[in-house]
């Protein structure tokens, strides 16, 4: 189909469909079971802007403002812009070790339970087959349909596949090559790999002009359902600037085609969204490189990244640790979330040591304790400890320090699971939230305890119950991770 058809096609969908594209109607959308369960996914940043490997996945943007470390680098590695622009590193991508059975093993043994690639970054290039743009990496650089491979290895080992588009960033990314002379000035007409190159606005204005044209998203909203009826994601991820003005009706156009086609397949749908670009309660909200303080009554979502400076692989990458992750992960289930974690593999297509090490550590620690963590929700306190979360996006640029005080907690079944941030040497901890409620006349937790038990370890556990709380105590647990206790009541 041509866009004018499929737009045709998006109405008539919607027209039969249960879900109409107003925020009424899509506040019938209930966010399935499967992902409520769900609590570790993996996001995966691979594109063009892969090769360069310099900076950040934003290297198409800021290799055309001048006096950037990126300008400076390109043309003392590249030359002039006018000569070797962006879209000269596509044949230069060409994924020859990309094996999907390998990376879907790798996730799998990570632990993850959905997988989330970026489809379409700012940049423009399409990692999946596509009849809307030639300049995708099926007809061009790696040659290949990426997206539908992994996408198919990813479902044959029971996980969840997801998708996520940052197209509509590609408004404005590349204008700065109008400043000056470089290859973007040669795309000027709808369908060149660089238009529309609008002036960059203020990111956060949500009226900013040149405003977002009736042909641009048109095109965008093309784009994604093409995406939804050729690899039938259960889960789509939207980066930030679709809380623009002009977007809205899109999303509203988009939102209800993905619900109804879902209703079609006898699947559920997810949709991932920043700031508030969807009504509340029409999806489910995301916070970038961030959390909340407080649990939460409703479901979200953090993504982070495996290195702090980058989401793409660079030479230069700041790795967090696996244990930093490992606590970010359960702090975030505490309070009703669920973290995907990115990771950025090279050109090539091979997954760098750093980011295959760091995921079978988290893998390893999962295989001992995920009970605690995969389908657990959020018990009466989600923490107790000095070490309170800071909230908001863009937060995690500095580990948090957790002391032997620090706890967390989720509930699943008949049992009360509690994550020891910073496990002790003595192995003996205090739980507060656990004091005797008839000792200490406190509203406390007053249940009765039918027994105490440590994940992941075969060892006794012994422990007491007073006004001060629940005295455990496993002096032969010796762990640099998080050490898991379980709970279980009468």
């Amino acid at each position: 189909m041509n866009k004018e058809e499929y737009l045709n096609h998006i109405d008539e969908v919607i027209a039969r469909g249960k879900f109409k594209d107003t925020w009424e109607s899509l506040s019938q959308y209930t966010v399935p079971q499967w992902y409520r369960n769900a609590k570790f996914g993996i996001f995966i940043h691979w594109g063009v802007y892969s090769v360069p490997a310099f900076g950040s996945e934003w290297y198409s943007r800021n290799m055309y403002i001048q006096g950037s470390k990126e300008f400076e680098h390109h043309i003392k590695t590249y030359g002039a812009h006018k000569d070797f622009g962006y879209k000269d590193f596509i044949p230069m991508f060409k994924a020859e070790k990309f094996d999907p059975d390998e990376w879907a093993e790798l996730f799998k043994n990570a632990g993850a339970e959905y997988v989330v690639p970026v489809a379409e970054h700012h940049d423009g290039f399409q990692m999946y087959k596509s009849d809307i743009s030639h300049w995708n990496a099926y007809e061009m650089g790696p040659r290949r349909d990426t997206l539908g491979g992994l996408s198919e290895s990813v479902s044959k080992r029971g996980m969840i596949n997801g998708v996520s588009s940052h197209r509509i960033e590609h408004w404005f990314f590349m204008g700065h090559g109008k400043d000056f002379e470089s290859d973007v000035t040669d795309n000027e007409k709808e369908g060149d790999f660089y238009y529309p190159a609008m002036p960059e606005p203020d990111h956060f204005d949500l009226f900013s002009t040149p405003y977002p044209s009736k042909e641009f998203m048109e095109d965008w909203l093309v784009r994604c359902c093409e995406l939804v009826d050729n690899y039938n994601p259960k889960i789509i991820y939207f980066d930030w600037w679709i809380q623009h003005d002009a977007a809205k009706p899109y999303l509203k156009k988009f939102a209800a085609y993905y619900y109804n086609r879902a209703v079609e397949r006898g699947t559920e749908a997810v949709i991932n969204y920043k700031h508030d670009a969807f009504m509340f309660g029409t999806a489910v909200p995301d916070v970038e490189r961030g959390q909340f303080a407080d649990a939460k009554p409703y479901i979200w979502q953090t993504d982070t990244s495996v290195a702090r400076n980058s989401w793409c692989y660079t030479e230069s990458n700041s790795y967090k640790t696996p244990n930093e992750i490992i606590r970010t992960l359960i702090d975030v289930v505490s309070k009703n979330g669920r973290m995907l974690l990115n990771i950025g593999p090279k050109s090539d297509g091979s997954i760098p040591a750093e980011d295959r090490e760091i995921l079978l550590a988290i893998g390893g620690w999962l295989k001992k304790n995920g009970e605690g963590i995969y389908g657990a929700n959020v018990w009466r306190y989600s923490e107790e400890g000095p070490t309170k979360t800071v909230e908001g996006q863009f937060s995690d640029g500095a580990e948090t320090v957790y002391t032997e005080r620090d706890f967390r907690f989720t509930v699943k079944g008949g049992s009360v699971y509690v994550f020891a941030m910073k496990f002790p040497e003595s192995g003996a901890v205090t739980v507060k939230a656990f004091a005797d409620a008839d000792a200490s006349k406190k509203p406390v937790f007053n249940g009765i305890i039918k027994s105490v038990s440590v994940l992941g370890f075969d060892c006794g556990v012994t422990y007491t119950r007073d006004e001060n709380g629940l005295h455990i105590n496993a002096p032969e647990v010796k762990s640099e991770y998080p050490v898991v206790f379980k709970i279980t009541m009468k």
